[in-house]
């Protein structure tokens, strides 16, 4: 399996509902490195898995949205907890949408999983992994 990596970073704030996340449960901010992992079993006639600048663009393009956000006031997280783990998966919906959109070019069609890991510190990070 190759797969290619691109990484990006974005800044948020929010809160957590629920006893378990203590502090967490009032407004706070969260930086995040994200890194958004492309797997397929074989290169394209290129010899590439995917165009690493169109996917960097694509991150880009799903991080921005989302920094400098209280992601409490945005509709589509409503009720939800952004957690590390929830925002990760966020992320990869995205960029799977932006593929199936070919917006990352016809051989990006041909990639099998895409994995999206947030990185808290450089001791903690959650990640969440999807076929295509």
């Amino acid at each position: 399996m190759f797969s290619v990596t691109v990484r990006d970073h974005m800044m948020v704030a929010h809160s957590f509902h629920g006893e378990a996340f203590g502090p967490a449960q009032r407004l706070h901010g969260a930086t995040f490195v994200v890194d958004a992992t492309f797997h397929r079993s074989d290169l394209d006639a290129d010899g590439v898995v995917v165009d690493i600048g169109l996917a960097s663009e694509a991150l880009h393009e799903v991080v921005s949205a989302l920094t400098y956000r209280n992601l409490d006031e945005e509709p589509e997280f409503a009720g939800v907890n952004t957690t590390t783990e929830v925002l990760a998966r966020h992320v990869a919906d995205r960029l799977a949408s932006l593929v199936e959109e070919g917006r990352l070019g016809a051989s990006a069609r041909e990639v099998e999983t895409l994995g999206v890991r947030l990185a808290e510190s450089h001791i903690a990070w959650a990640s969440y992994e999807r076929r295509l």
